[in-house]
């Protein structure tokens, strides 16, 4: 039976009989939902699913980027992702619409701009050595589970400042965390929201009788925030800190896991891109297309809408479709193809568009690159040693990536 969090208000009574365009709750494969998704924008680019209360998806590209450009129209501040996950409070900039949004994004932008991250660098460069180091002694694991899932939480609290202790007990929360989101454990989703809270709260009050750096500490830079004068309202500010501590962790972890299994899959590619190391921006590029973490960021609309001939009402939960948009065969040519050099790349919505634009995106390319560099680079090559495990909305891509590795010869620890 589906769980009922899609929405926490009742339908309305007077809601139109809809039947049901798709199934979110089917049995997926890593590659199943692009196919279903294919289909949809052919026949039915603007769905409806039963599932969670009932939500609209948003298919097509431009339909997807209109939305997410439209503040106005389809607003964050009622739902923000499909299904509903956030059960403990509000955690701007996300859930928050503009103009409210937007003292928390000014605070963040600075620490997250490419020069900033940039210090980053040699760090996570150490991290990625490190962690690939015990599959290459082994010759086999989980990308994701022994891999990506680590690299994320401690470059996370890297760029945090966090201590020692704080970015173990993240790593370990944050980890639980994703697992009962994607396992839909809704007790377990709140009790480790809440858990993090308790990290959220323990470093404001650290910052504030520590000295912090506002330009490189995003805690203290929330801290040092003014909006009209005044500082940012407390609990707004725990949300914001709780919001940082996960929103860059699980979508890099998923993507590192489906680049790989698209890399295993190609070995024609890998080994051209191991050869050819200048290729692997443009690379990346190809990879956050094709494997667009995201497919539940959800908006509201505060007007009725119609869209190919569907009638979207307001307070109606809609999804935008992110990694359907981004295999857009109207936007995109041979969508399903991997194509280095695509001359239209720089149009793809991984990281979203609009005031929600993902504000971490410089962080994320960085982060991405060098895990990709270090795989690449001490490795002569990685092959699928299992089934590849596919994660559930509101993600896309892979969970889990058992694979056999073989170390480059010459290639350090």
């Amino acid at each position: 039976m589906p769980r009922m969090t899609g929405s926490d208000r009742p339908p309305s009574t007077d809601a139109p009989e809809r039947s049901a365009d798709f199934d979110p709750l089917a049995c997926e494969t890593f590659d199943s939902p692009h196919a279903l998704y294919a289909q949809l924008r052919q026949r039915c680019p603007v769905a409806w699913s039963d599932a969670w209360n009932g939500f609209w998806a948003l298919l097509r590209y431009e339909d997807v980027r209109r939305a997410a450009s439209d503040s106005k129209t389809y607003i964050t501040s009622l739902q923000n992702v499909v299904p509903k996950v956030a059960f403990t409070g509000r955690r701007p900039p996300l859930h928050l619409d503009p103009p409210e949004h937007t003292p928390y994004r000014r605070a963040l932008n600075p620490l997250l701009s490419e020069g900033a991250v940039g210090r980053l660098e040699q760090p996570i460069r150490r991290i990625a050595s490190e962690l690939l180091a015990p599959l290459l002694a082994r010759g086999e694991g989980d990308i994701c589970a022994d891999f990506s899932s680590h690299l994320t939480i401690r470059v996370f609290a890297e760029w945090m400042n966090l201590s020692p202790e704080d970015a173990q007990r993240l790593s370990a929360i944050g980890r639980n965390y994703n697992l009962a989101v994607q396992s839909a454990d809704d007790e377990r989703v709140k009790d480790t929201s809440l858990q993090l809270y308790e990290i959220a709260r323990r470093l404001t009050t650290e910052r504030r009788t520590q000295q912090h750096d506002p330009s490189i500490d995003p805690v203290a830079a929330l801290l040092a925030a003014r909006h009209e004068g005044a500082p940012l309202p407390e609990e707004m500010l725990i949300g914001t800190v709780r919001q940082v501590l996960v929103v860059g962790i699980i979508a890099p972890t998923i993507l590192i896991g489906s680049i790989v299994t698209h890399l295993c899959r190609d070995q024609a590619l890998q080994s051209e891109l191991r050869a050819h190391p200048q290729q692997w921006p443009d690379a990346l590029e190809e990879f956050l297309r094709l494997y667009t973490p995201y497919r539940g960021f959800a908006r509201t609309c505060t007007q009725e809408v119609t869209l190919h001939g569907r009638t979207i009402r307001p307070r109606e939960p809609i999804a935008l479709v992110y990694a359907s948009a981004n295999r857009d065969e109207a936007v995109f040519p041979d969508p399903d193809q991997f194509k280095l050099h695509r001359p239209n790349i720089g149009e793809h919505l991984a990281f979203g568009r609009g005031p929600h634009h993902c504000v971490g995106t410089a962080l994320a390319r960085l982060e991405l690159r060098l895990a990709l560099e270090q795989l690449l680079a001490k490795t002569s090559s990685i092959e699928l040693a299992g089934r590849v495990t596919p994660t559930r909305m509101p993600e896309i891509g892979a969970l889990s990536v058992p694979v056999r590795l073989s170390r480059c010869p010459g290639a350090s620890t």
